[in-house]
């Protein structure tokens, strides 16, 4: 069986959760707990441009805010 993540013929969801990380996931695949549809199905590549654009810094909010409590610049 092929990785259901890199078949660029299925369709797929994005997925965000609470930290605002994002997930490509595969539409026949529940969504797990804890993770919201940010983008609904579709190709593989429209998923990871719009991951791409929309996923611009990598660290968790709840770091972004310890860090802005802390006084520190973001990187």
């Amino acid at each position: 069986m092929s990785n259901p993540f890199e078949d660029p013929e299925a369709t797929y969801l994005v997925l965000v959760n609470d930290e605002g990380q994002h997930s490509l996931w595969p539409s026949f695949a529940e969504v797990p707990a804890g993770w919201t549809v940010a983008l609904a199905e579709t190709d593989r590549q429209a998923c990871l441009d719009y991951i791409n654009e929309h996923w611009t810094d990598m660290r968790p909010k709840s770091l972004v805010a310890a860090m802005a409590d802390a006084g520190q610049e973001p990187a």
